[in-house]
């Protein structure tokens, strides 16, 4: 089987995951976010402004999405186990030493979850 990206259905996972990074850092857990790196809402909001964090957001949410996505045309993942693939390589592969980077560098427990 020889299986080929569904752009439509990356692009929908990009739009998604900035819809699910503004939920996160802003009405869900934003006050507790800047509680926690010691910010508060003008700093937050004077950072957010700079141009480049845009890009490196944009482009560190797009480039990974391509990247499982092809990376599923290659091991033939086609079927409704895919966000099970998917969840467990971005567990593994980012969250877990993110965390323990987090963890090492003495931040605050609640932003190893980050």
């Amino acid at each position: 089987m020889n299986l080929k990206i569904n752009h439509l259905a990356v692009w929908i996972c990009i739009v998604l995951m900035h819809a699910f990074g503004f939920l996160w850092y802003g009405p869900l857990f934003g006050e507790k976010w800047m509680e926690l790196v010691q910010m508060d809402q003008a700093e937050m909001q004077s950072g957010s402004m700079n141009a480049g964090i845009w890009i490196l957001n944009s482009i560190s949410i797009i480039a990974p999405i391509y990247l499982l996505a092809w990376l599923f045309t290659k091991i033939n993942v086609a079927s409704g186990t895919r966000a099970v693939v998917a969840f467990l390589i971005v567990f593994c592969v980012h969250h877990l030493p993110s965390m323990n980077s987090s963890m090492f560098a003495g931040e605050p427990y609640g932003l190893a979850w980050d």
